[in-house]
């Protein structure tokens, strides 16, 4: 397995790098080897790559997701890689990127290529021009602001903002591309149901009997 991990500082807010970084169909416009990706759903992308004369195909999902925070990413089948990128407030108008992954070369062509370090000046490559891409428009191309918990975060909200809104609010994320938005919080008992059973007595326990008289 190999490591990468490469930032750089672009001269945006953190919501517009974030915004910009959630629109994948995008990537191909400042990722080299990046021939296309397909949004199948809010959580799985599919990616056609080529990296170091090798074409691969292969299915990603996001496996966390917070607005302005990060996205976390594994592939669903081989080759295998995963990957995480941050975003860092370094003021009113700069973020720090940065983005690590991990992946496994495959083959000998692959093998040779990682040696060389072809894919880690691919990806400091691909940092510089999305830093370019993002800095020369002003502004994202879109924004895609639902919260995707990772598995540490079992029993947390799903869903999360609209494109304009904040972080935190209620209103109920859209969908990337195709696919349906994530379902609401559960809600709680409409008030008026069952009350709670009495002190000293569990949930679906009889109440004492009450004895009778001796014969």
């Amino acid at each position: 397995m190999s490591s990468i991990e490469q930032s750089v500082d672009v001269n945006v807010p953190i919501q517009t790098a974030y915004n910009q970084w959630t629109q994948f169909e995008s990537f191909p416009e400042f990722m080299e080897g990046v021939e296309s990706i397909k949004q199948l759903s809010d959580t799985r992308t599919a990616w056609v790559v080529e990296i170091a004369g090798v074409r691969r195909e292969f299915q990603a999902e996001i496996t966390e997701q917070h607005p302005d925070e990060r996205v976390a990413w594994r592939s669903v089948e081989r080759p295998h890689q995963a990957g995480v990128v941050t975003f860092h407030h370094l003021g009113p108008d700069t973020t720090r990127v940065t983005l690590q992954m991990e992946y496994d070369p495959e083959g000998f062509v692959e093998t040779v290529g990682d040696w060389l370090q072809i894919v880690r000046l691919r990806v400091r490559g691909d940092l510089e021009r999305f830093k370019t891409f993002i800095e020369s428009r002003g502004g994202e191309t879109g924004a895609w602001r639902g919260d995707v918990p990772g598995p540490h975060e079992h029993g947390a909200r799903v869903g999360g903002t609209g494109t304009t809104g904040g972080y935190g609010s209620d209103e109920p994320a859209p969908p990337r591309t195709v696919g349906q938005g994530y379902p609401p919080e559960s809600a709680l008992p409409p008030p008026g149901g069952e009350p709670l059973p009495p002190v000293g007595r569990r949930l679906g326990e009889e109440p004492p009997l009450t004895p009778g008289p001796r014969i």
